[in-house]
């Protein structure tokens, strides 16, 4: 591959990157301040509404396009680096990933500073699947898409195992694959959950790696759209037909409801813990279009995903953080104390929060629009900061 090189960084991805992070938002203030958010799931189609049932589907979208575009930009720092510089930038990385994870997010989620809770979500998953590929890297290109696709097209192969009778995963089947909020002790009071199991995640990225050599000089922009739309079309296809089968890609079969329109909400439903391949096709088909349609799109909007796809992980970081304290003022405006704060955490792991106590739909939507408003003046700066200072090398690791 030492013939291919890129010209310049591609806005598209930033853009999209950008344009997920925003996405995602709108589900975690969901989350923290909506009245339903720990009495129902949002996807229920015989609970849900059509507004609350897609503002919970379309965030879907965010973790794998992520995860992907985290794989595609290694394979561009492939270009730029030897493959024993990258293994071990991806080593530290990987690592480093994991300790903010627990660290820093799980802090976020729980405000519980004696970390009784330990949350393995999507910076985990990233940062093993990271620690993973560095390894991978060294191999052949063609090894690494045949593993990449091996796993994320056979990974739900398990699911027939995991679905026989008397099947217990335990914790090293759950953090591979099977575990959904899957909670596990880990001395005294202290727990550990795993929301993210790594093996499908790494898949993706493994692929978004490998998709990367899309994105060099070898294709012009005008035939990089044209593979972009082929490619997300027909993953569109390809999960609409493996849906129908209702045989295969997902361990929850879509079944007829009351009516047209539940039926097609119990097709939609595709499982994301782990990502099932049914998930995965609809998403990754939606993003890989997404790109298609920013590939040259430059406009003031575009230019605001942008900043906030160049500084995503701050971003996330700090998002998390701002809409925990949201919940935390609205607990105490409705009259709550402190030690109901401490006394509710025998029901969730999250300080502040009272199942079945919120505000509606409309207002969750106006705190986040007035959230990604206070972050972008932020993420502006920090990334002047960043181009500014490229001689910085921590400013990779963030």
């Amino acid at each position: 591959m030492s013939s291919v090189s890129i010209t310049k960084r591609i806005d598209s991805i930033d853009v999209l990157r950008g344009i997920v992070m925003v996405i995602m938002a709108i589900d975690h203030v969901r989350e923290f301040i909506h009245v339903q958010a720990f009495t129902d799931d949002p996807l229920n189609v015989l609970t849900t509404t059509p507004v609350l049932y897609f503002t919970r589907w379309i965030t879907h979208l965010c973790a794998p396009t992520f995860v992907f575009l985290s794989g595609l930009s290694i394979y561009l720092q492939s270009i730029r680096k030897t493959k024993a510089e990258l293994s071990s930038f991806l080593f530290k990385r990987g690592i480093w990933l994991i300790f903010v994870e627990f660290g820093l997010i799980s802090l976020a989620m729980t405000f519980n500073p004696l970390y009784n809770l330990l949350i393995m979500q999507v910076i985990w998953a990233i940062g093993i699947s990271m620690i993973i590929l560095g390894f991978l890297i060294r191999l052949p290109f063609k090894v690494v898409l045949a593993i990449g696709l091996i796993i994320v097209l056979g990974h739900n192969f398990l699911d027939f195992y995991e679905a026989e009778p008397g099947f217990k995963a335990g914790f090293w089947w759950d953090l591979l694959h099977h575990g959904s909020f899957a909670i596990y002790p880990i001395g005294g009071e202290h727990f550990l959950a795993i929301m993210y199991p790594f093996l499908p995640w790494t898949g993706l990225m493994i692929l978004g790696y490998c998709f990367g050599v899309y994105f060099t000089n070898q294709f012009s922009s005008s035939q990089r759209q044209k593979v972009l739309l082929t490619y997300g079309l027909s993953l569109l296809v390809f999960f609409v037909l493996l849906r129908s089968i209702n045989l295969y890609g997902d361990p929850h079969p879509w079944t007829p409801q009351a009516s047209g329109f539940q039926t097609f909400l119990s097709f939609m439903t595709v499982h994301k813990y782990p990502p099932s391949l049914a998930y995965m096709s609809v998403m990754m088909g939606i993003a890989i279009l997404m790109l298609a349609f920013l590939e040259n799109i430059q406009n003031k909007i575009s230019a605001m995903f942008r900043v906030f796809g160049r500084t995503a992980f701050f971003y996330y970081i700090i998002h998390f953080y701002l809409a925990h304290l949201i919940s935390t003022l609205l607990f105490f405006y409705n009259g709550h104390s402190f030690d109901e704060a401490i006394k509710g955490l025998q029901k969730i792991p999250f300080l502040f929060s009272i199942p079945g106590e919120g505000v509606g739909l409309g207002l969750v939507y106006l705190v986040w629009i007035l959230l990604i408003v206070s972050l972008y003046p932020l993420c502006k700066w920090y990334d002047a900061y960043k181009t500014a200072h490229k001689e910085k090398w921590w400013l990779s690791y963030l």
